[in-house]
């Protein structure tokens, strides 16, 4: 069985050896304006895609951890289990920081470098009731394959929540071009941000004032989006490469044709940004 849709080349991990984006050095940044708000906020979104009030018994795998701050909103729904990996060292740092700060002592939390790439680590893991991957593995060079790895810990009857980039065909083949230029060279850096910063804004601003809205809350109340960081999550766009991206039927017949159900998704209606999937693997589909 092919891992990718039909007409999707599933390209080889070692040919995407170009420059990729400092993830880790970012989420570094933000952990600098980490506080509980936002770490509440990040266990609202938990509690609402995954339709639960918490995750007591229940055992969680973070899937390119980034900031940890879902692993750590996973430990204080009162996870059984909590597993966090990332490719990155500095993201796994980010995450055991989180720990430091939190639970130090907790034995229940383990959290190591590793590759969704790689099938003979994530075999290794075992089998988690939630297995989670927000925004990382339109990243890893090799989506396709990333999420046929993805499946592999998810237990019987266990849910499986990811976010992929929408596909809008033309627009995400010119954003690609921006991210590989951004990561090329640090000399791109400043007017990339400058030029497209600005466009996402005055974007933004024209929207909300169409709309009637008060265009300073897209900025203020920004941290009610998952608990993160608008300034954080512009530079993880900006230069966000690998960057694959994914319509939302080609990611729901890829997991249907494999064993799952779709319960919950969150589309952003064609637009720029990260289409939310939660999927619950059918008994039938156990051997």
């Amino acid at each position: 069985m092919s891992t990718a849709p039909a007409g999707t080349a599933i390209q080889n991990a070692a040919s995407t050896s170009e420059t990729r984006f400092a993830f880790g050095k970012n989420w570094q940044r933000f952990l600098k304006v980490l506080n509980d708000e936002r770490i509440m906020e990040a266990e609202n979104s938990l509690r609402n895609m995954l339709q639960v009030e918490d995750l007591q018994g229940k055992s969680f795998i973070d899937i390119g951890s980034g900031s940890g701050l879902f692993s750590l909103a996973a430990m204080r729904l009162g996870a059984a289990r909590v597993h966090s990996f990332d490719y990155d060292p500095n993201s796994v740092a980010c995450t055991q920081e989180l720990k430091r700060r939190y639970f130090q002592q907790a034995a229940n939390w383990a959290i190591e470098q590793g590759s969704v790439l790689d099938a003979a680590y994530m075999d290794r893991l075992g089998e988690f009731d939630v297995v989670y991957s927000w925004g990382v593995l339109h990243h890893t060079g090799n989506m396709w394959l990333a999420l046929e790895n993805a499946i592999r810990p998810v237990a019987p009857n266990g849910r499986l929540f990811i976010a992929l980039y929408n596909d809008q065909d033309l627009y995400s083949k010119v954003w690609t071009a921006v991210k590989r230029r951004y990561s090329s060279s640090i000399w791109w850096r400043v007017p990339i941000i400058s030029v497209c910063g600005s466009f996402l804004s005055l974007r933004g601003l024209a929207k909300d004032l169409i709309l009637l809205k008060n265009p300073l809350k897209r900025y203020t109340q920004y941290k009610k989006s998952r608990g993160m960081s608008y300034f954080t999550d512009l530079l993880d766009w900006l230069g966000g490469y690998p960057f694959e991206v994914a319509k939302p039927e080609a990611v729901f017949h890829f997991f249907h044709n494999r064993g799952f159900e779709m319960i919950k998704l969150h589309t952003v209606g064609g637009g720029l940004g990260c289409n939310e999937f939660v999927f619950v693997k059918r008994p039938e589909s156990v051997s």
